[in-house]
């Protein structure tokens, strides 16, 4: 663990609960572009653990695709919440669900991809239900890509809001998110009646930590101190130590 945040303790036991968690920037460090997040196979040995140890109470909340997880993961697959709440699977033999909205439409993402022609270090990536445009190889072209993405929702006959994270802007429809994502699937076996615990780091995470606590659980930030979240982990690699410490059945 680093030394800016000693390893955080769960009030409970680990039997009780549910871990919810986010992947970028919480599980796996970012990278310059999504396609290049590598995922530690110490990581899925954990995971695979946790996941056997909660009776399957264990679920990604992503606003990656479920089925670009399936791959990062593999031959893990595990419950997962995908296009921050576009889409979730309990089971992973099961197929997804929606949450009842269709994909964007592709004339949409067109008019969000344009704004890459600016320049080539601006990475589109298409997550069906979200369009999201990168920035991270090209730093300078943050205020641009923000302000061109704002005037093209304004011109857009359609209910659109932008998710601005670390590096990113992202384009989805209003009606759901993360927090209602996990509102659902804690209604849901194995999930209900445990405690969730969620870690996350960035702003699209933000409306899932009221939720938790409303649901009797608790939230633990990642890389930046999120005011009302109780614990904190300074960088992804100590979350992937915690979370080797708690599949040896260790408390940290």
């Amino acid at each position: 663990m680093s030394d800016e945040s000693p390893s955080p303790r769960l009030p409970y036991p680990l039997e009780a609960c549910a871990l919810l968690l986010d992947v970028d920037g919480t599980l796996v460090d970012l990278a310059p572009t999504p396609r290049e997040v590598f995922v530690p196979r110490d990581l899925r040995l954990s995971l695979a653990a946790l996941h056997k140890r909660l009776g399957g109470a264990v679920a990604f909340v992503s606003g990656r695709p479920v089925s670009e997880l399936d791959l990062m993961f593999a031959p893990l697959a595990l419950p997962a919440v995908g296009g921050h709440g576009a889409e979730f699977r309990l089971d992973p033999a099961e197929s997804v669900e929606p949450v009842g909205l269709a994909p964007l439409p592709a004339a949409v993402k067109r008019r969000f991809a344009a704004i890459a022609e600016e320049s080539p270090g601006i990475i589109v990536e298409d997550k069906s239900h979200s369009i999201a445009l990168h920035y991270r190889l090209a730093p300078d072209q943050e205020s641009y890509v923000r302000k061109a993405a704002a005037v093209v929702r304004d011109e857009l006959d359609m209910p659109l809001e932008l998710l601005e994270g670390k590096s990113v802007v992202e384009v989805k429809q209003v009606g759901f998110n993360k927090a209602t994502a996990v509102r659902e699937i804690m209604k849901r076996r194995p999930f209900n009646g445990r405690r969730p615990v969620f870690l996350g780091d960035d702003t699209t995470d933000e409306p899932v930590f009221p939720v938790i606590a409303e649901l009797g659980g608790i939230g633990f930030s990642v890389g930046r101190r999120i005011p009302g979240v109780r614990g904190h982990f300074g960088e992804p690699r100590d979350v992937r130590r915690w979370l080797e410490i708690l599949a040896m059945g260790t408390t940290p």
